[in-house]
Parts: C-alpha cells; structure tokens; sequence
C-alpha cells in the first residue's frame, strides 16, 4: 500500500466520501425519523434511545475498525474467514454490544423517567429493544467494517482515512432503521 501522509493527499480521499456520507446520513436517517416522529413522542425512553444507540454502534465500528486498519497497516490481517485475530475482533465486538445495550436501554428507560415523569414502555421492554438493537447493529457494523476495510486495502487506499467515516456514517443511518424496526416488533 502506498503511504502518503499529506494533509492534501488525506483530504482528497476523505472529503468527497465525506460529503456523499454526509448526505446519505441527513436523508437516509432523517426520512426514517420524520415517518416515526408521532412513535418517538409518545415512548420517550425510545426517542431517548436514538442518539445514544447511533451513537455506542458507530463507536464498536470505529474501534473494530481502528484495529483493522492497524492489522492492515503489520500486514497482520489475512481477512479469511479462519483468520484467528478477524474472526476474533468481530466476536469480541458483537459480545461487547451485548454487555454494553442492556444498560444503554436501562439508562435511557431511566432517562425517560426522571425526565417526563411516565413512561409509555416497561424498563424490560426498552431494554429489550435496546439489546436486540443492538446485537443486530454490532453483526451489522462488524460486517461494514470487515467489507470496508478489505475494499479499501484491495484498492490500495489508506484505510485509516476511509474506513471509519464510513463505518460510522453507516452505522448512524443502520442504527436508526434498526432501532425502528426492533422497536416496532417488539413494542
């Protein structure tokens, strides 16, 4: 892979992934929100979710993907399906995501509660959401990751300048259809 860590070598392979990112994200997020936005009013630990769902799943992804990009760079990393370290980062992902969303669902039930006073959902159902949500979007994200880094490293680009925009950019628009749609089976 060619190394070239220049400030105008860096923007131009960010800025316009950046920029299509960024528009993907306001309309693919911001059509999904404004279709359920009477749903999200009336369950505020849902709506309290939102952010911080997006959020904690863009963050596995990043990590996942900061350790990628680190293989990538040792030549570590064989992206085969036995690849002992891969196959290990993604399951050390997804079992984080499971320590991790049955307290972010907690927190925001609680959230919810102090903030408005009632809550339309039980504390076990908003966790559900959230730990079933979030299993999902850390399979979700594990996979972007994998495909992204590996894309990136075939195409001979730095993938420290491309995968985690892209990873977090999708994880924020995954994370918002996931959790709709998890919150509309089980709620």
């Amino acid at each position: 892979m060619k190394q070239n860590w220049t400030v105008r070598a860096i923007t131009r392979a960010t800025l316009p992934l950046l920029l299509v990112l960024t528009l993907v994200e306001l309309v693919g997020s911001g059509l999904v929100l404004g279709s359920v936005e009477d749903t999200l009013i009336d369950a505020p630990s849902l709506l309290v979710l939102v952010p911080v769902t997006i959020g904690t799943a863009g963050n596995l992804g990043s990590v996942l993907a900061a350790r990628l990009s680190t293989a990538v760079h040792l030549g570590t990393v064989s992206f085969d399906a036995t690849d002992e370290a891969l196959v290990g980062n993604g399951l050390a992902t997804v079992a984080l995501a499971l320590t991790v969303f049955p307290a972010v669902g907690a927190g925001a039930w609680a959230t919810a509660a102090v903030t408005t006073a009632s809550t339309t959902l039980s504390v076990g159902r908003v966790v559900l959401v959230a730990t079933v949500s979030g299993l999902v979007l850390a399979v979700l994200a594990v996979l972007v990751t994998i495909v992204t880094t590996y894309v990136a490293y075939r195409r001979g680009l730095d993938p420290d300048d491309v995968v985690i925009p892209i990873v977090t950019n999708t994880c924020d628009v995954l994370g918002v259809v996931v959790l709709v749609v998890v919150a509309t089976l089980v709620t």
